[in-house]
């Protein structure tokens, strides 16, 4: 007799737990551990105690008309109006006032060519030929002239001694970064050569610059470096400080890209020069690729770095952003109260360059890890 089989469905299981969306976020990310949740509620609670009365000063209870006294009137709020007053000579700092225009021009020009730098459409030779012509555009248009002895278009000259605010900001960080990068690889391999006066003379350098600060060293560029130069030849002000920063941030990024040149294990410099490439061959097909790829965070950091240290050529009487910043409010004593809504303007600046180039060093690593995913 055929044994009858009896089939019966078993009980449905729990659904899975949902790990997209918000909810599934914030459990994980902010209440993950008990340590999580703990310091999520200890920054929860500091946010609603002082974010309230932080919005309640700079907006609810802020004026932003541009009459001090009325400002003093208006209470405990917020003054934006200094910023709408003195927002020109924070810009630009001492730079003519009917000329501001062509340290306005002169930037978006750079800001342009930066923005195009980092688009990888534009990676070409070409390139150095659109570098060339924005630096020959900016010079031109901020002092007057072209290498101070052909004028250009009936500018009037202004002295670098006039420049300032964020014009100056962003020359200084962006030649500083340009000039450095370079200078870093060449230092780094230095460090590495097996040529033992090579490998002294970076040591020395790296250590050197590493052992003081960058006070120090704009010091050196701007009142002592003066004085070991022949009676009668002078080099400008501007052009010391541009050389202290580019050395000073060299010696730092060397030391990041000597740690992704030692990342790499020896067996790829060993399949190069099986092949027959030459040192530099192998370094510049092979190694360097590398090598740099795997501190991208490093360099941008140090990237970073400079266009904040840049606020230092200051005690140099260069007047950057931070620097206009004090010619703004230190020298007018009805504006000087508000000085701290001033600091808050330069900081948004600052952020908003910082962020991006955090923002775009995201982007490199992930495509980087693109090519390693291949």
């Amino acid at each position: 007799m055929a044994e009858t089989i009896i089939f019966q469905s078993k009980p449905a299981r729990p659904a899975p737990n949902r790990t997209e969306g918000l909810l599934p976020w914030i459990k994980l990310n902010l209440f993950g551990t008990w340590q999580s949740a703990l310091s999520t509620v200890i920054i929860g609670a500091l946010l609603v105690l002082y974010v309230p009365q932080f919005l309640n000063w700079a907006i609810f209870t802020s004026t932003t008309s541009t009459n001090a006294d009325a400002c003093r009137a208006a209470g405990v709020g917020a003054c934006w109006g200094a910023v709408v007053e003195k927002y020109r000579l924070i810009i630009f700092g001492r730079y003519p006032f009917e000329e501001q225009w062509r340290p306005l021009v002169a930037t978006l020009i750079m800001l342009t060519m930066l923005v195009v730098s980092c688009i990888r459409y534009f990676w070409s030779k070409w390139l150095v030929l659109g570098w060339t012509v924005t630096l020959a555009a900016y010079f031109i248009l901020m002092y007057g002239s072209l290498f101070g002895y052909l004028d250009v278009f009936g500018l009037s000259k202004v002295t670098t001694d006039r420049w300032g605010g964020l014009p100056l900001t962003i020359m200084l960080s962006t030649l500083s970064i340009m000039l450095a990068f370079p200078l870093a690889v060449v230092v780094a391999l230095g460090r590495r050569s097996h040529l033992p006066a090579i490998r002294s003379l970076c040591t020395v350098y790296v250590e050197l610059i590493r052992g003081v600060p960058l006070i120090s060293v704009l010091f050196m560029a701007s009142f002592m470096f003066p004085l070991f130069m022949p009676q009668g030849v002078t080099i400008d002000t501007l052009l010391r400080v541009l050389v202290g920063i580019t050395l000073f941030a060299a010696a730092y990024m060397a030391e990041v890209v000597r740690g992704g040149l030692q990342s790499l294990p020896k067996g790829q410099t060993e399949a190069a020069a099986s092949i027959g490439l030459s040192y530099w061959q192998t370094q510049r097909k092979i190694i360097l690729p590398q090598a740099l790829a795997t501190v991208i965070p490093g360099i941008m950091n140090n990237f970073i770095s400079i266009f904040k240290d840049t606020s230092l050529v200051t005690i140099v009487s260069l007047y950057e952003l931070t620097g206009s910043h004090g010619l703004a409010f230190n020298s007018d004593a009805d504006w000087r109260p508000f000085k701290l809504e001033g600091y808050l303007f330069i900081v948004a600046i600052y952020f908003v360059f910082c962020f991006a180039m955090s923002r775009y060093s995201l982007w490199i690593e992930a495509q980087v890890n693109k090519s390693k995913l291949r």
